[in-house]
Order: structure tokens, then C-alpha cells, then sequence
């Protein structure tokens, strides 16, 4: 029995005993017992603590390193009768008076729970976070009536919120506690996004316009919730991506903006994905919400700690991949994120170099202008930026700083090309290549963009005879557009990067079977032909050539 169904089996029971209200007490105190021995330091719910000069609250939320004579370091619970309104209670004197003196009240009824900060700026009480179990006490008594089927519904997503109001005092400072926060966010915002009744016919717009741009089809089940889920992690990444160079250039103080500063990456295809998102048409309101908790969450983050743990410029890259194993580690099996070394990267692009320079004669190697390189599964775009830099130290002793860095921001633009079909990775390879042109004094100017392409690296090397599908979103056409003309006109002598490790099946992959064709045939006719499900594995279409 988990706890929370033990949690609402009590309630349940104790409900016509005559029995006084607090006897809820340590049921609830059970509860977020088991909830914060997941974190570290552990976290321990008390009940009547101390009066250290407010009163005495119904339970405080010590971590383990403290002495429970002091202010709770997390926090302090308000409890009320089921039957009392939470949100009359959350606004009353009381918790007002808590908040100002401990910093947060979590006020709830045993079924309904909200979290009362206090405002940095003006002190008062500020309403944030809320979940509910059921809408209104009668509902709750008829649900309960079911313990377990109702704690199956509610389990992971109850204690995640619990959770977070536990870490909400606690400092956030290392990539590992960020990467929780924001993939505990964008977990919830992907559970609201699933729930039945919500209205999704914009977001079935945006899926049937990515299946033109990029030639897959999102078809079954499993299918269905690949695609929700790398929306949702491509918004959650995409706001961190912003906060990040929202930091470059704003490093000692200010404040970060949802909207203001998502519009400012300047990768016109995720830009209109924002601009659909902030429309209110796309997600329901309740995901937007979550999208400002995030925000919230980032502007608490002690950033020269953050900052510190990464190489100059390098947070976006390395942050995707705790990020994503955070989010779904079976998305992230699914998708084939795995970390390539840095030095692996490099052994790679310096061999790269040495073979142009040696076998084929051109002495200029990666930087010649007429060597034209693609990473068609390019990710967080390690291996593009190599190749930049690999590039850069090339021609810098020769032609100086600024020359060298002017031909690697044309390289960039006219004749290195990455393709990825996933728009997270993509979102980041582009961030990182704009760092370093900035860092390199060369940043592309309003209207030029890196030869990053959104696109299906495995189909659309040949002209069809079909009439091209029009997309509703113009960037997105242009992005298709841009990407076929890479493919069949761009004389593509490199090709260098890390295929993804992945089987999985959920789109479909008629047009790129011809791929893996070649191991499908067998020398004896008397055999069966093979069918197994490991030729279609990415990373057997990537390493094959088409029939």
C-alpha cells in the first residue's frame, strides 16, 4: 500500500469518528515524512513546533541539519477541516502572519494544498503554487471511497508538488538541483497537457505541421506521447536556453522575463513556436502558469554558483542531457541523447582535418572554402563547434583574429551545415554556435542565421514529383525549404558526428526504409529475409547507403 493511499484511508476512517480535527495530524505528517526522506538533506515534518515568535503552527518542516528550536528552514504547515475553504484560508490573517515571520505557509485542507510566499520586494503574502486531489470537499469524500484508485491517479504527481515546496527555501546552485526543478516543471506541464477534456486542437496543428516539415508521422499511441513529450521538453529547454543568454548579458543583477526574453532567441522557427505558445491558444492556461513557476525558479537560482560548474559558454550544451534524463529517462533512451567527450569530439574533427590535408591534398583542411562539412544528427551541435574552432585556430596565426573569425562565421552560414529533427538539441546547437561567433567578436547580424536546419537528415535528398505540402507557419516553411536546398545542391564533402543510439519505432519510416534494404536480402534464396525490428534502429539507417 503506498503512502498516499494509507494517507487517504486514514482520512477516510477518521472522518465519522468523534474524534477531535487535529487527529489528521499524523497523517499528514506521515505523509511529508515519506515525501522529504527523498530529499537531501532529508526532510522532516513536525508537528506544533516551537512558537519562535508567530505562533504556533500546525507542523514545521525542518531539514535534518537543524535543531528543531529553531525556524523551521522550509517552512511551516496550515491546516484546516476538509470542509473549510482553502483559499479563504490561504488569504486570512493568519497565514499572513506566518509568512512574514517564516517566509512560506503550505495551507491545506488534507486534500487541497497551496503554497504562500512572501514578496522579496514588498513582504506581503503571494499565492503561488496550488494542487488539488478533488474540486470540493464532496467530490473528495466520493473518491476516497476508492483509496487506491484515487492515490494511482495522484501519487507522482502529489509528490512532486510536495517536493517542490520542501526545496522552495532550499538553495538552487548546482546543475543537478536545477535539472529537477525544471524537468519537475516540465513533467507537470506534460501531465496537464494529457489530461482528458483539455482541448489540443492547436497543439494537433503544430504536430501535423512538423510531420510535413519534417517527413515522420507521429501515428499510434506511443507515438502520440513522443511527440507531446519533445514539445514539451523543447518549451521547458527553450526558456532555460533564454535564461542562459539572458545571463551572458545580464551576469551580476536583474531580473529574467518569460515572454520579453524567449522572444529574443534568435532562431526564427522556435521563435514562432513561442510566439504560437504565448498566443494562450496553443496550451491551456494551467501549463502557461507553469511556464511562470519555471521562471520563478530560474530567477532563484544562485547563478555564479551555476555558472561555475561549466566551461565558458558551455552551460546549454551540457546542461540538455541531466536535463532530459531528469525529464524521462525513457525519452531520453527513446531519442538516443547520450553525452559524447569533448576530447572524443575533438580526436574526431582534428582526424577529420588531417585526412583532408593528407589524403585528398588540400592543404587548408576543414578551413578551405571549398570543403562544405554536415553533422546530419548534429544534437547540442558539439561537433559543429568543434569544427569552428578547429577552423579559427587554423587560420588565426595566418590571417589574425578578426579575419579568422570572420571566416568562420561565413563557414558557419554558407558551407558547415548541421540537420537534427528533434527541436530541443536543435534550439541548443544553435545557442551554442551564436555564443561562440559572440564570443569570437563575429556574431551573425539581423537576418543571417547558422546553417542549422530542423529537418529529417534520412529523406528529401531527391527532388519528388509530389506538390509540395504548404505549411500554415512561415518559418517553418522556410526552415523545410532552407534544409532541401542543403540536401540536393550543396556538394557535401565531410560528413562527421555521432549517430543516435536509439530504436525507437513510433514514427514511421516508409521513406527511409530503402536505407536498410541492402540488409534485408539474403545470398541464399532459400533463406527467410531478415525482418527483425534492429534494422530499423537509427543508427542502421544513418550508417547505410540508399539502394
Amino acid at each position: 500500500m503506498s503512502v498516499l493511499e494509507t494517507y487517504l484511508n486514514t482520512l477516510a476512517t477518521l472522518r465519522h469518528a468523534t474524534v477531535p480535527e487535529t487527529s489528521y495530524y499524523a497523517a499528514l505528517q506521515t505523509l511529508l515524512n515519506d515525501v522529504g526522506a527523498g530529499l537531501r538533506p532529508r526532510v522532516q515534518a513536525v508537528i506544533h513546533p516551537k512558537n519562535t515568535g508567530a505562533g504556533i503552527p500546525d507542523l514545521g518542516l525542518f531539514d535534518e541539519n537543524q535543531p528543531n528550536d529553531q525556524k523551521p528552514a522550509r517552512g511551516i504547515i496550515e491546516a484546516k477541516p476538509v470542509s473549510d475553504d482553502l483559499m479563504q484560508i490561504a488569504q486570512g490573517e493568519q497565514v499572513a502572519r506566518y509568512v512574514a515571520h517564516y517566509g512560506q505557509a503550505l495551507v491545506t485542507n488534507y486534500y487541497q494544498f497551496v503554497l504562500v510566499t512572501r514578496d522579496a520586494q514588498t513582504g506581503l503574502p503571494v499565492i503561488e503554487e496550488r494542487y488539488d486531489i478533488a474540486a470540493n470537499a464532496n467530490a473528495f469524500w466520493e473518491s476516497v471511497k476508492q483509496p487506491r484508485v484515487l492515490a494511482q491517479q495522484h501519487e507522482t504527481a502529489l509528490r512532486e508538488y510536495l517536493m517542490r515546496m520542501m526545496r522552495r527555501n532550499a538553495p538552487l546552485s548546482t546543475p543537478q538541483d536545477v535539472a529537477w526543478i525544471l524537468a519537475s516543471y516540465a513533467r507537470e506541464a506534460r501531465a496537464r497537457i494529457e489530461v482528458s477534456g483539455t482541448d489540443l486542437t492547436a497543439l494537433d496543428t503544430i504536430r501535423e505541421q512538423l510531420e510535413a516539415a519534417l517527413g515522420v508521422r507521429f501515428e499510434d499511441e506511443t507515438a502520440e506521447e513522443f511527440f507531446r513529450s519533445t514539445l514539451v521538453q523543447t518549451l521547458f529547454y527553450g526558456l532555460f536556453s533564454a535564461w542562459v543568454l539572458w545571463h551572458e548579458k545580464h551576469p551580476g543583477s536583474g531580473k529574467f522575463d518569460l515572454w520579453r526574453d524567449t522572444r529574443r532567441l534568435n532562431i526564427p522557427v522556435i521563435s514562432e513556436l513561442f510566439e504560437q505558445f504565448s498566443t494562450g491558444t496553443v496550451l491551456p492556461l494551467s501549463v502557461e502558469q507553469i511556464l511562470e513557476w519555471t521562471t520563478d525558479a530560474l530567477n532563484r537560482v544562485e547563478r555564479t554558483a551555476f555558472f561555475a560548474t561549466f566551461n565558458t559558454g558551455a552551460a546549454v550544451q551540457y546542461f540538455y542531457e541531466p536535463f532530459l534524463e531528469a525529464f524521462d529517462p525513457e525519452l531520453r533512451r527513446q531519442l538516443g541523447v547520450w553525452y559524447t567527450p569533448p576530447e572524443v569530439v575533438e580526436y574526431m574533427v582534428a582526424r577529420v582535418d588531417t585526412a583532408l590535408k593528407t589524403e585528398l591534398r588540400i592543404p587548408d583542411g576543414l578551413a578551405d572554402p571549398s570543403v562544405y562539412v554536415l553533422d546530419p544528427c548534429c544534437g547540442t551541435g558539439a561537433y559543429l563547434v568543434a569544427v569552428l574552432r578547429h577552423i579559427y585556430k587554423s587560420l588565426q596565426t595566418r590571417d589574425g583574429d578578426a579575419l579568422a573569425a570572420q571566416a568562420v562565421q561565413q563557414a558557419m552560414r554558407e558551407r558547415v551545415f548541421g540537420f537534427e529533427i528533434l527541436p530541443a538539441p536543435f534550439v541548443v546547437a544553435h545557442l551554442q554556435i551564436g555564443m561562440l561567433l559572440s564570443t569570437l567578436h563575429a556574431p551573425l547580424n539581423q537576418g543571417q542565421r547558422a546553417g542549422v536546419y530542423l529537418t529529417n537528415a534520412l529523406n528529401g535528398w531527391e527532388p519528388t514529383t509530389e506538390p509540395k505540402t504548404l505549411l500554415m507557419f512561415p518559418e517553418l516553411q522556410k526552415e523545410r525549404d532552407a534544409a532541401d536546398t542543403v540536401k540536393r545542391s550543396r556538394p557535401i564533402l565531410v560528413i562527421l558526428g555521432n549517430p543516435p543510439y536509439s530504436g525507437f519505432a513510433g514514427v514511421a519510416i516508409e521513406e527511409e526504409r530503402s536505407l536498410s534494404q541492402a540488409y534485408r536480402t539474403t545470398q541464399n534464396p532459400n533463406l527467410p529475409r531478415p525482418q527483425g525490428q534492429g534494422l530499423n534502429d537509427l543508427y542502421v539507417r544513418f550508417g547505410s547507403t540508399p539502394q
